[in-house]
């Protein structure tokens, strides 16, 4: 019981630590908290001292691992609950409550990279020609798939958006994204255009006299979930022919790779995707250049 104890305050007071420092939201506090709770078994299987998350050795750490990867988990879970325990470790030993990190010396499980599927500028253009505009649930479509495009906006961004996070005079977006980290989007001229379309002919019929500071709506006057402008744009891409697999994140990658294929410098696609590390956003120079292959490729004959 001891060990239960002291493992349930060491972990309130890890959440309380990643909350202050980092404004983590209540999901990934949680995902922590289960990837710790997860070793905290583990260990009280394993050994029948009880002892706690706090008096965990090297040699624990390597065996859990390894027991992790004899039950097939797939790397990236492996990779999660690894550096969850490191970043606890970290956290223990800056308080002085171990003398020694556990898991240091102790690598991260290569993943496979896997490159987020794009669309073609061509295809692009395509889907977005394709909403009905004479139609006001159309015109809205048009205005959604223009503002992501030009943008890069996550989709949970997107269909959360607020006409009060929009300056249409300066041509941005106000974002609070992942962690609470605020950034301003600019939009281009098209975008803007449509989105002025959008407000004032087609969001006036769609609210029918309702009152909601949501910017893009449906027939009810309510906000869309991510799910259902996903099957909007699988709809619109069908329609016009586009059968390649589309993602939650689809336009997301294509405005990230359109702007690395005309030069934009990888630092200025970070701040425009909201990514904290640029470790993330390089995945995107990848696709970049297997694209630059191909117009070589096709130039060449």
């Amino acid at each position: 019981m001891r060990a239960l104890e002291l493992n349930a305050g060491l972990l309130d007071e890890f959440s309380d630590a990643l909350w202050l420092e980092d404004g983590l939201s209540r999901n990934t506090l949680q995902s922590y908290r289960n990837d710790l709770r997860l070793f905290s078994e583990w260990l009280r299987e394993q050994n029948q001292d009880n002892r706690s998350l706090a008096e965990a050795t090297h040699t624990d750490l390597l065996e859990f691992l390894a027991f992790r990867g004899s039950i097939k988990m797939k790397a990236s879970t492996t990779s999660r609950e690894l550096s969850s325990l490191k970043r606890f470790y970290r956290f223990l030993l800056r308080q002085g409550r171990i003398q020694t990190d556990p898991c240091l010396n102790i690598e991260t499980p290569k993943l496979l990279r896997n490159l987020p599927g794009s669309l073609t500028e061509a295809d692009v253009e395509k889907l977005l020609s394709a909403p009905d505009i004479k139609q006001p649930l159309g015109l809205r479509d048009r205005a959604m798939l223009e503002v992501l495009y030009a943008s890069g906006l996550r989709v949970s961004e997107l269909v959360n958006l607020k006409s009060s996070q929009v300056n249409l005079d300066m041509g941005v977006i106000r974002i609070m994204g992942k962690g609470s980290n605020e950034r301003l989007v600019p939009l281009g001229k098209e975008s803007l255009e449509w989105l002025n379309h959008y407000t004032q002919q087609a969001r006036p019929i769609l609210l029918d006299g309702k009152i909601t500071d949501t910017l893009f709506t449906t027939m009810r006057g309510a906000g869309m979930t991510r799910q259902a402008f996903w099957y909007l744009i699988r709809r619109h891409a069908k329609q016009i022919g586009i059968d390649k697999p589309l993602s939650p994140h689809t336009l997301r990658h294509a405005f990230a790779t359109h702007l690395l294929n005309h030069g934009t410098d990888l630092r200025v696609v970070q701040l425009l995707l909201g990514h904290a590390d640029i470790s993330t956003t390089q995945i995107y120079t990848h696709i970049a250049r297997e694209r630059l292959k191909q117009l070589h490729t096709l130039s060449s004959f």
